[in-house]
């Protein structure tokens, strides 16, 4: 090297031997600067040099990028590379994604500053990620070199460490997670030798133009023992577990906009099985992931995590047996380090991942393969769904229930859904654990936010419980909805379960119209009592006092309007869906005597406790929401007129149901 060129250049005068490595060090953290990266970049072609120095150049280079990712490099490829893992796992664990609240003027230096590092880097035309998404991005190329190059007779002992230091580190991630989720697949095709090609992201990014350059030198502390077969097996069952935890993050803080839980698989598995559901002023979800571009990203993404759980050689059978495992998964210390594994049975899959990739497999065969249940076996309601609401919902106690990330229930939802096509129903242990399972997904289909898997929950509930062949069974899973229940919505299902169970109990006698819309009905043929209780008045006698309770003091005069309004507005589809099935047991005369309706009518004292208090409360409502009624308050004009129209629409109801009262004999 020219004396000339060293002078007035510290980088180049201080080389060692003119000083030892630690000052040298110490002089490079003091005066390196993105302009002279490119000397740093020289010197470090010395191997004993970065050798020496690599490792402790990590922190120093990291708050460069993306104009210091050449010397990182120089760092991973020459530099001692056990040495260098430690400190990039040490980076992954300090990383965090959080920015502080930044101002106007903030955002214009960070934009200049991103503006002048694309031109240094070469890459002018290139959208650059944050700062902490480029250095995750980084570091993961970083240790793909590294471990390449470590050449020792029990490798995993350093996979596994960095594999958990990149773990905590996208775990702490908030946005970005296409990008990231995409580093971490490529890590591990490129660690693993998989050969399938990397998927580029959707947005560019230095990571698209990212190439690895710089000749690599050997381990200089290689050992020349070979690794077991029980070693590889250990870093292959690393490598499944790593992409279980993976696809755990990025499935479950996936964002649900416009009602697209996950990955819809509810939703698109409904499409497929009862296409006479979908809403024709809706598009339908199949066209959504195939069309939007958040969403089809999303879909590669996931297929690309499916295929490499498949590369590994991850089976499906080690999957279920994860899922059913009623242990919970045991969680470590955040920031601390677990101790390398002895062997592959030491290292756990995640659980809510394992879920998450059977689904996926599942689904995926479901939409778009032609496969028999007798090629491809499939869970059963009962016990197998019914064991995998226990380990996945309501893990700390039922007022939980459906307040699970909606990517989970919506799995959760598609493997019943995928069970009750299969017509896989299987036996319950016993009549309790039959109305253990539908509790649960009764009170997913009341608490989720997602009006989709609501109603993949109703449907589901609706579905198993006229499975059972019992008729008493069900009806004391009905009454005892009706009577318990706390969820106003959920005891409206139970009207209609109790309408359905009634209409196809009496179908040989006729019913009005509105036998339309009746929940996915099943053959009874084989009921264990010779004749349905719902084609007796056992049924509608025993639910009466619940769906006709005594209102007199619910909405009395002297309670605050605004309260009673509000509960009123909460009980409203309960009695709109109570009334309008009395009106159909009034309207069919045949039922008349067959289920005693005239001594329901008569016993129940129905228009005493329970139309009268209704019409007192309407006419009451009517005047608060009258003009400059109690009501109105600041509500808009047209908050005011949908709550009119719906006390005026039970008034119309009370009126057809006392029509058809008065003509009882």
């Amino acid at each position: 090297m020219a004396t000339e060129t060293k002078q007035g250049n510290p980088l180049l005068e201080a080389l060692p031997p003119a000083t030892d490595y630690l000052t040298y060090l110490t002089l490079v953290e003091q005066v390196l600067t993105e302009d002279n990266l490119p000397t740093l970049h020289q010197v470090l072609q010395d191997r004993e040099l970065a050798v020496n120095i690599g490792w402790d150049l990590v922190h120093i280079l990291l708050p460069l990028l993306p104009s210091s990712e050449e010397c990182l490099q120089d760092v991973a490829a020459k530099g001692n590379p056990r040495e260098v893992i430690l400190k990039v796992t040490e980076a992954l664990r300090l990383l965090e994604f959080e920015e502080r609240a930044r101002d106007s003027d903030d955002e214009e230096e960070e934009e200049a500053v991103a503006a002048s590092s694309s031109k240094t880097s070469g890459l002018s035309d290139t959208v650059l990620p944050p700062l902490p998404v480029l250095k995750f991005e980084v570091l993961l190329d970083l240790l793909a070199t590294l471990h390449g190059r470590v050449k020792a007779k029990y490798p995993s002992r350093f996979l596994a460490t960095s594999l958990q230091a990149v773990l905590t580190a996208y775990n702490r991630a908030t946005s970005h997670r296409d990008e990231l989720t995409l580093s971490a697949i490529k890590l591990v095709k490129t660690l693993s030798g998989t050969k399938r090609p990397h998927l580029p992201p959707r947005t560019p990014s230095g990571n698209l133009l990212r190439t690895v350059s710089n000749r690599m030198e050997p381990d200089p502390e290689a050992q020349t023992e070979l690794p077991t077969a029980d070693e590889q097996t250990l870093t292959t069952r690393l490598f499944q577990s790593f992409l279980t935890h993976v696809m755990e993050d990025y499935i479950l803080t996936l964002t649900s906009e416009d009602d697209v839980p996950g990955f819809a698989w509810s939703s698109r598995l409904m499409e497929k099985y009862e296409p006479s559901r979908i809403r024709p002023d809706k598009p339908k979800y199949a066209d959504r992931f195939a069309n939007e571009d958040p969403l089809k990203s999303r879909a590669a993404i996931i297929g690309q995590l499916v295929a490499l759980a498949q590369d590994l050689g991850l089976k499906t059978q080690d999957l279920v047996t994860t899922i059913m495992d009623p242990e919970t998964e045991k969680q470590g210390i955040p920031g601390a380090e677990d101790e390398p594994p002895n062997s592959a049975e030491d290292i756990p899959l995640s659980n809510t991942g394992a879920l998450l990739l059977y689904t996926a497999r599942t689904v995926k065969q479901e939409l778009y393969t032609n496969v028999s249940s007798e090629d491809a076996p499939y869970i059963h309601i009962f016990p197998d769904h019914t064991a995998i609401l226990q380990n996945y919902v309501g893990i700390i106690g039922q007022q939980t229930v459906g307040m699970e990330p909606e990517a989970l229930l919506d799995a959760v939802l598609a493997l019943g859904l995928i069970a009750v096509e299969k017509n896989a129903v299987g036996e319950p242990a016993d009549d309790e654990a039959f109305a253990q399972y539908l509790q649960t997904t009764s009170l997913i289909s009341a608490n989720t936010p997602s009006p989709s898997l609501r109603s993949h929950a109703a449907y589901l509930t609706s579905t198993i419980l006229r499975s059972h062949p019992s008729s008493i069974v069900r009806l004391s899973f009905i009454r005892d909805t009706l009577e318990h229940c706390p969820y106003e919505n959920l005891k409206e299902s139970a009207v209609t379960w109790l309408k359905g169970e009634t209409i196809e109990a009496n179908s040989n006698m006729p019913a009005a119209s509105s036998s339309a819309h009746q929940p996915h009905q099943h053959d009874h043929s084989n009921d264990s009592e010779e004749a349905s209780v719902f084609a007796t008045p056992v049924a509608l006698h025993t639910t009466a006092p619940f769906l006709f309770p005594d209102l007199t003091s619910a909405y009395v005069s002297t309670a605050d309007l605004q309260e009673s309004f509000v509960q009123f507005r909460q009980e409203l589809g309960f009695y709109l869906a109570t009334l309008n099935f009395y009106y159909l047991l009034l309207s069919v005369k045949p039922w008349h005597d067959a289920l005693g309706i005239r001594a329901l009518h008569s016993e129940s004292k129905l228009e005493e406790h329970y139309l009268s208090p209704l019409k007192d409360a309407i006419i009451r409502f009517k005047g608060g929401l009258a003009e400059g009624g109690e009501l109105v308050g600041d509500g808009s004009e047209e908050w005011v007129g949908q709550a009119t129209g719906e006390v005026e629409r039970l008034g119309h109801v009370i009126e057809r149901v006392e029509a058809a009262g008065e003509a009882l004999v």
